[in-house]
């Protein structure tokens, strides 16, 4: 049997090998890709499905072919994501057909263990939807944050308004950073240094990972992991275009499993 990474290499690589052999490493580009929002969820059934949750962006948060920012690489990105987590792991039968979407505060979204919310820097709640979040983080769901940064220069403080909207969801609750020694990096794929991922772009800075435990105490469960400065999704995205090096799409898928793996077995 081949190891994950020789299996994980083969999935995302056969499309895109020549033409991944003439970007520089490092380098992402984006071409171009059909914007939607249009949403056709599956019914629940059990299966394991992609949850996407949705939220009413704040100033600013409309500037990717004015989608909303909730739905950036959508549903591109979780559908390449999903391909890899059927072919590399045991999770009985995920569902391949749909990703699901699901607005914060839909009673609905307690039904999915895993959720992903991407653009956390224009994320808004009102107090009927952190308390919502709060629920889903307490009752056991785990959260990925994922692609956010200053914005700056688009007058967004974005790890500002993460922090902020985090106060209001536990305000009890402690934000710390993750090392290379936490668990979430262990759980499938061994990634030893996380920092050393080599996001999309400038983000401004070099990758930070932070998150919440139970209780504030770092040896428990963690209820969320917040990837910032960071993109890990457009890697998905574009793994099988060849705008993205195959390495950079390999630890991208890396990281999304164990996020996973984690969510499931914590």
């Amino acid at each position: 049997m081949r190891s994950p990474s020789k299996r994980l290499t083969s999935l995302i690589g056969l499309a895109a090998v020549a033409l991944t052999a003439r970007v520089v490493y490092g380098q992402c580009s984006t071409g171009t890709r059909e914007a939607t929002t249009d949403i056709d969820n599956a019914p629940y059934d059990g299966r394991f499905t992609f949850c996407r949750l949705a939220y009413r962006p704040g100033p600013g948060g409309y500037y990717y072919y004015r989608l909303p920012s909730w739905a950036h690489g959508y549903p591109t990105a979780e559908r390449s994501l999903m391909k890899i987590l059927e072919g590399l792991t045991n999770i009985a039968k995920p569902r391949m057909d749909k990703t699901n979407v699901i607005a914060i505060g839909d009673p609905d979204m307690f039904n999915y263990p895993i959720s992903y919310l991407t653009e956390a820097g224009y994320l808004t709640v009102n107090d009927v939807q952190a308390k919502a979040l709060r629920e889903y983080l307490l009752k056991g769901g785990f959260i990925i944050f994922d692609d956010f940064r200053g914005d700056l220069n688009r007058g967004n403080d974005g790890w500002g308004n993460f922090v902020g909207v985090m106060k209001r969801v536990m305000p009890e609750g402690k934000l710390m950073q993750i090392d290379g020694k936490n668990p979430i990096f262990h759980s499938f794929f061994e990634i030893s240094d996380p920092h050393s991922f080599v996001p999309c772009y400038d983000r401004g800075g070099p990758p930070e990972f932070w998150g919440m435990f139970e209780n504030n105490d770092p040896t428990r469960r963690l209820m969320f992991i917040a990837n910032f400065n960071n993109d890990i999704a457009q890697y998905w995205e574009w793994s099988d275009t060849g705008f993205t090096p195959i390495d950079l799409s390999n630890d991208a898928y890396k990281f999304g499993v164990n996020y996973i793996m984690y969510g499931l077995t914590h």
